[in-house]
């Protein structure tokens, strides 16, 4: 294993928590094996482990919180060809040995090293399989946008591994019907909606959307048809007035009656999107060529008092 890296075995590539303890390259190494990885995979497993030990991510946080946080990590880049990523049919499922063991030693790693051990630091209600591995690669060939790496300030030919803080999914978006650009937008944006619940609204909440070939065709009939645009569109069909949110007798959650009542009708009526910004919205395209079926991961929270998303440059 230790065979996929020029680095010394003993340096250090993260401190762990919450045990805070030392991962050596050798232990990382140990850990690959474990799960499954061939050496080769190694630079990305290290550059994964970077990502979510730095304070921006909060693996600790993501680990500890009930709501059963787990990383997801995207990889771009010439390494995804280089190693034998799926990135296209079940891409987001069984059946690849990098995509499966690349995100079970960083799963292995944040408990065997760091302590995070269901019943202790792990505190899940229900948790989830990706705590199991929940690793995939994006169809940049496949995508009319630039892909996830470029976004977020990477070179194109840069491999970088990015890591989402995500409490569930893939959950799926079924649209076999619509043909016109802003139909199949207005579907991504509807199944956005039931993030956490319809009910809350103005989320600092990141989303991770993976878009899937026969999809972006539609959207791409008329011509182009930006991110940003996509965006707006999932924004401006999620818009509901305040008095939605207002807790009543079919759910006790969202806006406390107390709070509405101190509203005025105006500001009851204002039009409020899912999300507090459109830059909580992340967009990638994966998936087979044939199906109509996207999918999304639903966040934790974003920010100082939860994770950031963090990409690191894999050292290949």
């Amino acid at each position: 294993m230790l065979a996929g890296t020029t680095r010394d075995p003993q340096d250090v590539v993260a401190i762990v928590p919450p045990n805070m303890a030392p991962a050596t390259v050798e232990k990382v190494a140990i850990n690959a094996v474990m799960a499954g990885c061939r050496p080769e995979y190694l630079p990305v497993v290290i550059a994964a482990l970077e990502a979510v030990c730095t304070d921006e991510f909060n693996i600790h946080g993501v680990n500890a919180t009930t709501m059963g946080a787990s990383p997801v990590l995207v990889v771009n880049g010439p390494i995804r060809h280089r190693i034998g990523m799926n990135m296209k049919l079940g891409a987001l499922g069984t059946g690849n040995r990098a995509n499966a063991t690349i995100g079970r030693a960083v799963r292995l790693i944040i408990r065997n090293l760091g302590g995070a051990r269901p019943g202790g630091v792990d505190r899940s209600t229900l948790s989830s399989p990706m705590k199991f591995t929940m690793c995939f690669a994006e169809w940049e060939e496949g995508s009319p946008w630039d892909p996830l790496h470029v976004e977020r300030g990477f070179a194109r030919e840069d491999s970088v591994v990015t890591a989402f803080a995500m409490t569930s999914g893939p959950v799926q978006i079924v649209d076999q019907e619509s043909r016109r650009p802003d139909q199949i937008a207005g579907t991504l944006g509807l199944g956005l909606e039931g993030m956490f619940l319809p009910k809350i609204r103005r989320m600092p909440v990141d989303a991770l959307l993976v878009v899937c070939p026969e999809h972006i065709n539609t959207l791409m009939v008329d011509g182009d048809y930006p991110k940003d645009r996509l965006r707006a569109r999932i924004q401006e069909v999620t818009a509901r007035p305040l008095r939605e949110m207002v807790s009543n007798d079919i759910s006790g959650a969202g806006i406390p009656v107390a709070s509405a009542a101190r509203m005025t009708p105006e500001m009851l009526e204002t039009p409020t999107p899912k999300f507090a910004d459109g830059k909580y919205i992340h967009i990638v395209v994966a998936g087979s060529e044939a199906g109509k079926f996207s999918a999304a991961f639903h966040g934790w929270v974003t920010g100082a008092m939860g994770s950031t998303v963090v990409s690191r440059k894999i050292d290949c």
